[in-house]
C-alpha cells in the first residue's frame, strides 16, 4: 500500500444546495460542523477546510467564533481547538476556493465530490486512495449541506465518491459524521492489512 501524502484540502458548500423539494438555496453554518470538521481535518492532516458561504452575516459569524477560539480566551480555555480552528478558513464561492487553493500550490485542485447516492461514475475508496497516492495535484474534496450539492457542481467534479453505505437500509448521516468517515476511509493508515 502507497503512502498518502497528497495535498488534500475540504469544501463545506452551503450554496448552491438542494432542499428536499429540489429547490437550490443557501443553508445555513452550524456550529457542530465548524468544530467537528474542524477537528477532523486537522487529525487527518488535511491543509485547510473551507466554510463556503456567500452570505457576509454567515461569515461574520464564522469569524466571530474562530476569533473565540483562535485567540484570547478560548484559546487559552481549550488550546486544541484552538489548533483544530486553525486549519478552517472561510469562503464565498467553490471557485474562490479553487483559486485559494492553486494560489497555495501553484496547481489546479482536482475536484472529489461526495453524495449520498451512487452514480455511474462513483469512484471507490480504495481506487481513490491510489489516485492521491499516484497523482501530485492539491485534491478538494466537497461536502454539501441541505440535501446534497447541485447538478451543476457535480458536474464540475473530477470524481464523484461513492456514498458511504452502512449495514442497514437507512441513509441520512450528518454531514459532520459523513466528513469523519470518509476522511477516515481515504487516509487511514491500511490497518486492514496487517
Amino acid at each position: 500500500m502507497k503512502t498518502i501524502d497528497a495535498d488534500i484540502f475540504l469544501g463545506l458548500l452551503h450554496y448552491p444546495i438542494y432542499n428536499k423539494l429540489g429547490d437550490k438555496i443557501t443553508t445555513t453554518i452550524t456550529n457542530y460542523d465548524l468544530h467537528d470538521i474542524a477537528r477532523a481535518a486537522r487529525t487527518y492532516d488535511i491543509n485547510k477546510y473551507y466554510v463556503i458561504n456567500h452570505l457576509k452575516s454567515q461569515q461574520q459569524l464564522v469569524e466571530r467564533m474562530k476569533g473565540y477560539w483562535t485567540s484570547g480566551r478560548g484559546a487559552d480555555y481549550c488550546y486544541n481547538r484552538h489548533e483544530a480552528f486553525s486549519v478552517l478558513e472561510i469562503a464565498s464561492t467553490l471557485d474562490e476556493v479553487k483559486e485559494s487553493i492553486k494560489n497555495k500550490t501553484e496547481k489546479d485542485a482536482v475536484l472529489i465530490a461526495t453524495d449520498a447516492k451512487k452514480f455511474e461514475n462513483s469512484v471507490s475508496y480504495s481506487n481513490m486512495r491510489e489516485i492521491f497516492a499516484e497523482d501530485d495535484r492539491p485534491f478538494l474534496i466537497i461536502f454539501g449541506t441541505g440535501y446534497g450539492l447541485t447538478e451543476e457542481t457535480l458536474e464540475q467534479c473530477d470524481y464523484i465518491l461513492d456514498p458511504v453505505i452502512g449495514r442497514g437500509d437507512f441513509n441520512h448521516l450528518s454531514v459532520r459524521s459523513a466528513v469523519s468517515i470518509i476522511l477516515d476511509r481515504l487516509l487511514a493508515s491500511p490497518w486492514w492489512t496487517k
